[in-house]
């Protein structure tokens, strides 16, 4: 009877450790339920319908035999046909009075869009602008007294906290996930001027637009890409940060369009072999590869081969940053560059041009034959006056074998060396020349033009 008593006894102690073990777990653990209840009636659904042409109903072109076949003797085939198609998205109120930000690809080419808020009334909405470069577009409802969401500062944002996204993924309205900050600062392809915030809060397919949360009940993104090799989530979110996206807001409501500053050059990232070759003690900055003839580069005097090492007082540590910085910056503006030259820090004063709808860019002929051997494993021949005119470069040499250390470092056929680390190439004996003054084991950047790109690659000289 006393074991039996002493036994209940150690089970009653385990159960209450138990128990008080799990209040602190669940007290650690974030409680999202009060901001999804304060901030929840301010996020919206999204749906477009678009009017798309159908294909025609004769299956052959105009001028094959076939076609005239099929018009003669199948008159009952049914004519062309339109037909709509649908989808959907998220947004966010930001104004009492109806403005509503969300991303430009969920309202791209649409006919109609409609807002449903989260007390079922639905909406017709007018795009008020839209800019694709940045994913962000704004719209409008006729409405009052709408509640709104409450914006916060991204720059305050630190990886490893909990944040919370609101959407409709799959057309499930008002769906609230939860995950933490992967990274700040993300560039993705094609994405110069976003620095994202990388998450992973489930999002999927009509979550775009919608918003991401801090812990306070803060706006701080906006949902706008996943990583997905099936289409659904991964673990990899990517949301536009909210000062950003107001930005562009802003500029949409007053101007109808973005105006970004431009400086006219082509860059790519500083390697520590480029650092190297370019007597630079570390690996920053933004190496320009190419200037844009007229402008605001090109009057102020940069060339391929500098580094710029800051914009304006702010210190560029990766390439992927100075766009971003470029076309924040009013255009007209006058901005001081700390650029690394000849083996030296300089300024260099810049007015900002403004940002335009990219021109084709001409492409290399068709190589000619072989015609030398440089010390680097190289056959190269000089470009022909046609060649020049349509890559507008003073002289050039086509590289026609790539071998050894040059193929190693990335050098292709077909590639158009035009410079060498600061130097603009002016005859293939002053490579030569370089390339033999080069000590063995250094590291020489050859300027390359590679279709419609400029880009430096760095060549470690071969030893032997």
């Amino acid at each position: 009877m006393k074991l039996w008593r002493s036994l209940q006894s150690g089970l009653l102690g385990v159960a209450v450790l138990w128990s008080t073990v799990s209040v602190a777990a669940a007290k650690d653990l974030p409680d999202f339920t009060e901001l999804v209840e304060k901030q929840g009636p301010a996020v919206v659904n999204i749906s477009t319908t678009q009017t798309v042409s159908g294909g025609a109903a004769n299956p052959f072109a105009e001028g094959d035999p076939a076609y005239e076949f099929f018009k003669r003797f199948m008159p009952q085939l049914p004519k062309q046909r339109d037909y709509q198609t649908r989808s959907l998205g998220s947004g966010f109120i930001i104004s009492a009075d109806g403005v509503i930000l969300t991303n430009a690809h969920v309202v791209d080419g649409a006919d109609e869009i409609t807002v449903k808020l989260t007390d079922k009334r639905e909406f017709k909405a007018k795009l008020i602008g839209a800019d694709k470069r940045t994913d962000v577009a704004v719209l409008k409802i006729e409405a009052s007294k709408l509640p709104i969401v409450t914006l916060g500062d991204p720059d305050k944002l630190k990886v490893g906290e909990w944040v919370l996204a609101i959407g409709s993924p799959f057309g499930l309205e008002n769906t609230v996930t939860a995950g933490i900050v992967s990274a700040k600062g993300r560039t993705l392809p094609d994405d110069t001027y976003v620095p994202f915030i990388q998450t992973d809060a489930a999002v999927n397919p009509g979550n775009s637009g919608g918003p991401l949360f801090n812990m306070r009940g803060e706006v701080i993104g906006i949902n706008s890409q996943i990583y997905s090799r099936s289409g659904g989530f991964m673990g990899l979110s990517f949301s536009i940060p909210i000062d950003v996206a107001m930005d562009v807001a802003n500029q949409l409501k007053s101007n109808g369009r973005i105006s970004r500053g431009k400086l006219g050059i082509n860059i790519q990232e500083v390697s520590k072999d480029i650092a190297e070759s370019l007597g630079l003690g570390a690996p920053s900055g933004a190496l320009v590869v190419g200037v844009e003839k007229g402008s605001a580069a090109d009057r102020a005097g940069l060339k391929a081969g500098d580094v710029i090492l800051k914009f304006d007082n702010k210190p560029i540590g990766a390439s992927s940053e100075l766009p971003r910085v470029v076309g924040s910056t009013k255009p007209g503006s006058k901005v001081q560059l700390q650029v690394w030259r000849n083996k030296a820090s300089q300024d260099v004063t810049v007015t900002l041009g403004e940002v335009v709808d990219d021109s084709a860019k001409a492409k290399p002929a068709a190589p000619p034959k072989p015609d030398a051997l440089v010390r680097i494993g190289l056959q190269v021949t000089e470009l022909n006056a046609a060649q020049k005119r349509q890559l507008d470069v003073g002289f050039g040499l086509l590289v026609t074998s790539a071998q050894g250390a040059a193929a190693r470092a990335g050098v292709e056929e077909g590639d158009v060396i035009i410079g060498v680390s600061n130097e603009t190439l002016k005859s293939q004996q002053q490579l030569l020349l370089l390339l033999e003054r080069a000590p063995k084991g250094s590291v020489v950047a050859l300027l390359i033009r590679r279709d419609d790109s400029t880009l430096y690659i760095p060549v470690r000289v071969p030893e032997k």
